[in-house]
């Protein structure tokens, strides 16, 4: 179980500027919907940025505190 505070300061760590939206998908806080707006991601390919997001929650997702994430990233203007 993680909380979307925790989860969002995990991203920041790696994309500091990062706008993110959580939505707990079961209300068990382990299943998550995950948008990521940045200015970093821009010229980054598509599957890099997907990356660089789940680098950011690597730990949680192999301690179990994320089971399962749908991760959207969006170029910031």
């Amino acid at each position: 179980m993680i909380t979307d505070e925790t989860m969002i300061a995990l991203i920041r760590r790696k994309v500091p500027d990062a706008k993110v939206e959580v939505v707990d998908l079961t209300g068990t806080m382990d299943h998550f919907n995950v948008l990521v707006r940045s200015k970093t991601f821009a010229g980054i390919p598509l599957m890099d940025r997907h990356r660089l997001v789940e680098s950011a929650i690597a730990e949680a997702r192999s301690d179990g505190r994320i089971h399962a994430m749908s991760i959207r990233t969006e170029v910031l203007e």
